[in-house]
C-alpha cells in the first residue's frame, strides 16, 4: 500500500488538555485509521514547527485524502498536513521518466 506523512500542530486548547488529562494517542489512532481502511506504522511527536508525525499506509490517494480531510475537519489542529511518499524504486522510475519529458520553461518560449 502507498504510503503517506500526515504532518500536524495541535491546536493550543488540545495541548492544555493533554495536559490536564495525559493520555496515548497512538492506539486511538491507529483503531481510527483501521476502520477507514488505512494502518499506523507509526506516531512521532516533536520540537519545533511541527508537533508530531505519522506514518500511515492508505490503499489509495482517495482514502488518505478521505481520511485526511475528516481528521481536519476534527477542529483539533491548527495544521494537517498529508505528504504521498515514494520509494527509492518510484523516485528511479520518475527520474527515467523525467529524461523523456521536454518541458520549455515559459521565459524560454518567449524568447525562442
Amino acid at each position: 500500500m502507498p504510503l503517506y506523512m500526515a504532518s500536524f500542530g495541535y491546536k493550543p486548547e488540545v495541548w492544555a488538555g493533554l495536559i490536564r488529562s495525559p493520555e496515548s494517542r497512538e492506539e486511538t489512532v491507529r483503531r481510527i485509521l483501521e476502520e477507514a481502511g488505512c494502518k499506523l506504522r507509526g506516531l512521532w511527536y516533536a520540537f519545533g514547527e511541527g508537533d508530531g508525525f505519522a506514518l500511515i499506509e492508505a490503499p489509495d490517494n482517495s482514502k488518505a485524502a478521505a481520511t485526511s480531510l475528516a481528521i481536519t475537519a476534527s477542529g483539533a489542529f491548527r495544521k494537517f498536513e498529508t505528504t504521498v511518499l515514494m520509494s527509492q524504486q518510484e523516485l528511479l522510475e520518475a527520474l527515467e521518466t523525467a529524461a523523456e519529458v521536454h518541458y520549455v520553461a515559459p521565459a524560454e518560449a518567449v524568447h525562442a
